[in-house]
């Protein structure tokens, strides 16, 4: 289906011939066929897909077309700075040609420029909850017009913990009945559902198959890497496919500028965004992007969502996502309006158990081999020291990797690693050298004894086992880097586990023996023999072998001290 054929405005359908919509997408499609009429949406529907256009296009027909919305406005809720940034982009290229002002509203930057958007009376606002809540509260953005509201990724701002600012601020637009709704999430958990029903009235279901585009449009491969070669395995990569473009996502913020500076010492033009960066250096590493001056970007989920660059070549995991939603979220990134891509994954000993979750949820196997030094490239930042500037340590990178310390260089290096090597997750040291685990200089793939991986005659084996197979592989090849929780491959209690028990038996009993200490001086002051040559009784009477102790030797036992009164009528004695 076309947009020509839903009758759109003159000036609006010009707008999306210039800008290159002519074909609907199918959520282009199936959201102006039930909005029009005014009806309250939940749509499911991957970053990427069209949903913008979508809502845009619907919000400008009915205000250019419907005498009775004339002045009202449209509230467009977003979880980052960057998707509002986009979509205000998007706002402007749609409406070129229509009279509405466009403004973005979010935190990180002064007030000045969108209190001046507010006095210019804007009607299309765009923003994030925390923004729009506080010029809200201060009086200088009037929300009692907003005949549009649209959350935009409403499960990110839930993982972002902003459902306590959505339902404040829906408290004070329009009630259901007088605005209309419109809610785009990837994925409809519970939390989306049960907004969707309070807060608007007999919503349209629409739901938009997440997988079909990731799975069959992008060209995906998985290396089995340990984690201190992870580095080297990427410059390999980079220089063996020369991308014209490519996006490298990793799970933590420190590390995703770690990892941005590594590829800039190695001669790659990178970036990186992440939560804690000032918003001025964010907009200006987004725009070039965009313009094609910086080649790769290293983000993290949260900070990359709703990034939309064209013709992005690929996608690298550096870190297998601890979340199966988030690998379809970033591969996806590459394979975007009809367009092929490739996506590169890395695991390592830390996270390939995350695999099998990942497989269920895009419905096959992805294609896995094991890295071997021949697709290694030098690293010439290793050995160096790399701090992050950037990154507030707030507790998010230990919930994800342990008691990892901040920084690396001189203080903690990050996950645990060596200088420049790859993440360990802040795991504990072990100078041993543990069955099956590599040292530096060995093939990967190798094991202690120098054969191959049991199981595995060719790299490309591993796509061709089962599920179980795999499994048993993983357990063999990474067990003794990262065994299940409290027990090894022999089933024993791991070392760490019974080397903690034998201190906390140690730390027992030095208090044990700190409480008889103190039980034998106060022995010697109160029991045993008294000042007065009789025995003391009851409470007062020592332990057991305080009392041997005082029987074998009483010689040593303390004299009881005089009382005051004792001591003056000594001294009145003397006298």
């Amino acid at each position: 289906m076309e947009f020509k054929e839903f009758n759109l405005h003159p000036d609006l359908q010009r707008g999306l011939a210039e800008a290159g919509y002519i074909a609907c997408m199918p959520v282009q499609e199936q959201v102006l066929t039930n909005a029009f009429g005014g009806q309250d949406l939940y749509v499911q529907s991957q970053t990427g897909t069209g949903k913008t256009a979508a809502f845009l296009v619907m919000i400008f027909q009915r205000l250019l077309s419907e005498e009775m919305l004339a002045g009202k406005k449209a509230l467009i809720m977003a979880p980052t700075r960057e998707l509002a940034v986009q979509i205000e982009e998007e706002a402007k290229i749609l409406g070129k040609y229509l009279p509405f002002k466009t403004g973005s509203f979010y935190g990180g930057v002064g007030y000045a420029q969108q209190e001046k958007l507010l006095r210019e009376n804007v009607q299309i606002m765009v923003g994030t909850p925390g923004r729009v809540l506080d010029l809200n509260k201060s009086g200088r953005m009037n929300l009692m017009d907003i005949a549009f509201l649209v959350l935009d990724e409403a499960d990110r701002m839930f993982d972002m913990g902003f459902y306590p600012d959505l339902r404040k601020l829906i408290r004070v637009v329009p009630s259901a009945d007088r605005r209309q709704t419109m809610l785009f999430s990837a994925t409809l958990n519970a939390w989306v559902k049960n907004l969707a029903w309070e807060y608007t009235k007999s919503p349209v279901e629409i739901e938009i198959e997440p997988e079909i585009v990731t799975v069959d449009e992008v060209e995906q491969i998985l290396y089995h890497v340990p984690s201190e070669e992870k580095m080297k395995l990427l410059l390999g990569i980079l220089e063996r496919e020369n991308p014209e473009s490519a996006v490298v996502f990793c799970n933590t913020k420190r590390y995703t500028e770690i990892v941005a500076k590594r590829l800039k010492m190695n001669g790659y033009e990178c970036e990186f965004i992440i939560g804690d960066l000032p918003q001025v250096k964010r907009l200006k590493v987004i725009d070039d992007v965009k313009a094609g001056k910086i080649k790769f970007l290293a983000a993290t989920d949260v900070a990359a969502r709703g990034l939309d660059i064209e013709g992005l070549a690929m996608v690298i995991n550096y870190d297998l996502p601890v979340e199966a939603e988030n690998y379809v979220h970033r591969i996806g990134r590459t394979a975007r309006a009809g367009k092929t891509g490739k996506a590169i994954t890395l695991a390592s000993e830390q996270d390939v158990y995350e695999l099998p979750a990942i497989e269920r949820y895009i419905g096959k196997k992805i294609p896995s081999e094991i890295a071997v030094p021949e697709l290694f490239a030098e690293d010439k930042s290793a050995g160096q020291h790399i701090r992050a500037e950037y990154y507030e340590d707030r507790g998010e990178d230990r919930r994800l990797h342990g008691n990892a310390k901040a920084g690396e260089g001189r203080g903690a290096r990050p996950h645990g690693q060596d200088r420049g090597g790859g993440d360990s997750r802040g795991k504990r040291r072990d100078t041993r050298k543990p069955e099956g685990k590599r040292r530096s200089g060995e093939p990967a793939g190798k094991n202690q004894k120098g054969g191959a991986l049991p199981g595995l005659s060719a790299s490309g084996d591993l796509s061709r086992m089962t599920f179980e197979e795999r499994m048993a592989l993983y357990k063999k090849k990474y067990s003794s880097a990262a065994p299940p929780i409290g027990k090894n491959k022999g089933g024993e209690e791991r070392k760490d586990n019974a080397a903690g028990e034998r201190r906390k038996r140690g730390n027992q009993k030095k208090r044990r023996d700190s409480r008889n200490a103190v039980n034998q001086t106060a022995g010697q002051k109160t029991g045993g023999i008294s000042a007065g040559g009789k025995k003391s009784s009851g409470a007062d009477r020592p332990r057991q072998k305080n009392a041997e102790v005082l029987r074998k030797k009483p010689e040593q036992a303390a004299p009881a001290k005089k009382g005051i009164i004792s001591r003056l009528l000594g001294f009145f004695r003397k006298k």
